[in-house]
């Protein structure tokens, strides 16, 4: 295979990828994140690995790209990092007690073949979360780096009561389709 490059600094999917056993570059796609309005979860996922793929690609051609996004949905709303805690209180309590989805959209680059492009989808159960939980959740610092405000890997793993799909698409990166994907 071509160099690969994951274009992403999210630490989790480098892990997710590494554990999986393949050797790459990583590469930050600073982008746009900006999603159109009325533009459903799966394609909006879609969407921003792309674009964070082709921003890769324009610096790397030749290489194979592996992008990813994810994004939380709850109640109508497409929820992605929080801007500051207030934020993270806020969508912390909409989660709560209720199931969301994550979406993980991938974007695989590779030359002279046709653009993958997917969107996984899980669902997450939480417990009910009291005022205090939130807050002392968020004063780890834990959730302000994560879409929908939590890390199911780290300590947010004591709020999910249960899931339903792809656990690794849950920490950012479905990294068993992303496996097949690069095998075809």
């Amino acid at each position: 295979m071509e160099r690969l490059i994951l274009a992403s600094a999210s630490p989790r999917r480098r892990e997710l990828l590494a554990n999986a056993g393949f050797s790459f570059t990583v590469m930050s796609a600073d982008t746009d994140e900006t999603i159109p309005e009325g533009t459903s979860p799966e394609e909006a996922v879609k969407l921003l690995a792309k674009r964070k793929a082709d921003t890769v690609k324009e610096r790397c051609p030749g290489s194979v790209i592996v992008a990813a996004d994810t994004i939380v949905y709850c109640a109508g709303e497409i929820l992605g990092k929080p801007h500051d805690q207030d934020d993270a209180f806020r969508m912390l309590s909409l989660l709560s007690g209720n199931t969301h989805q994550v979406y993980t959209g991938v974007c695989i680059l590779r030359p002279d073949m046709p653009d993958t492009v997917f969107a996984e989808c899980s669902d997450v159960t939480f417990y009910p979360l009291s005022k205090e939980e939130i807050l002392q959740y968020i004063s780890t610092g834990e959730p302000m780096d994560k879409a929908g405000a939590y890390g199911i890997q780290g300590k947010g793993c004591v709020l999910v009561r249960s899931i339903r799909g792809d656990y690794f698409n849950i920490v950012g990166l479905p990294v068993a389709r992303v496996a097949r994907e690069l095998q075809k």
